[in-house]
């Protein structure tokens, strides 16, 4: 009698999926809803893993997707700048599936300054994509880990003429950005990122560097965790210039999950309605499914 699909089993078939035909290869089947499900017999743990992201694995090899963990009353760290760790273990995992389902990562100076992330996959079955640290004054010290921990490739973007030492290890790429115009712009980034075969994009931080990708329209999906705790001041997640009235807020189809003592909602950006500060058009490689 054959077992049932456990969850490392579902995940290691939710890896390789990009397309329905990869799907149904996988053994999902869509049902009368349109919901893909596993044909066999099926844990609920990994029903659950099918459920959250097969979404994702579908959107395509142009995806635009960002990521953070907050507080109740919307902070990623303590005024100290202490994130460890806002939310829990769970949310983590998640996280690092999130990294597992992308071609890259991206993440801002600010991020690698204060936490000297590591940016790899290693709570789950997976890849480490690419690191991307958006540098635009050079202040990244070139000994963090991204740089000389070898654990995958790294391309640093910094603005021209910012006087950075080069690292010496394999697998870092420096790329200088002229300074004229806004060479950080993210459709430019994401025009960078898509010529080398980078259009799978995870935006993971920190909350300056999500709030300009979310402000400038080019998000397909936005996650973000919430945890049951409240820090009463710190460092923001979303910010960016808001509309004067409720009826302007950005809404979009939604989707929670709970993580533990945590909460997950999950924004469905490619249908949404941009309000004030927060521009329809995309990305133009960005949603191609």
């Amino acid at each position: 009698m054959p077992r049932e699909l456990d969850a490392d089993r579902a995940w290691d078939r939710l890896l390789s999926v990009r397309t329905p035909q990869d799907a149904e290869r996988a053994g999902l089947a869509p049902g009368p809803d349109g919901e893909w499900r596993w044909t066999g017999d099926a844990t609920p743990e990994a029903t659950l893993l099918a459920h959250r992201y097969l979404p994702l694995c579908l959107a395509g090899p142009h995806c635009v997707f960002a990521q953070l963990g907050q507080s109740v009353d919307g902070f990623i760290a303590t005024r100290t700048g202490d994130a460890v760790y806002v939310t829990g273990e769970e949310d983590r995992r998640h996280l690092h599936r999130l990294r597992a389902l992308a071609d890259a990562v991206v993440v801002g100076a600010g991020t690698v300054v204060a936490d000297d992330p590591r940016l790899t996959v290693r709570a789950c079955a997976g890849d480490s994509p690419p690191r991307v640290v958006l540098d635009r004054s050079g202040r990244v010290p070139p000994d963090r880990g991204v740089f000389t921990d070898g654990a995958a490739p790294t391309l640093w973007i910094r603005g021209a003429g910012c006087g950075v030492p080069r690292p010496r290890r394999d697998g870092v790429e420096i790329l200088d950005v002229p300074g004229d115009g806004e060479p950080f712009a993210p459709r430019r980034l994401l025009d960078a990122l898509t010529e080398r075969s980078l259009g799978r994009v995870l935006i993971e931080g920190g909350g300056v560097t999500v709030s300009r990708f979310l402000a400038a329209g080019v998000l397909d999906r936005l996650y973000v965790t919430v945890a049951p705790v409240i820090l009463g001041e710190g460092i923001p997640g979303l910010r960016f210039p808001g509309p004067d009235r409720m009826g302007g807020a950005l809404r979009a189809p939604v989707r929670r999950f709970a993580l533990g003592e945590d909460t997950l909602l999950e924004f469905e950006l490619r249908t949404g309605r941009a309000g004030a500060g927060l521009p329809q058009e995309q990305h133009p490689r960005a949603g191609q499914a």
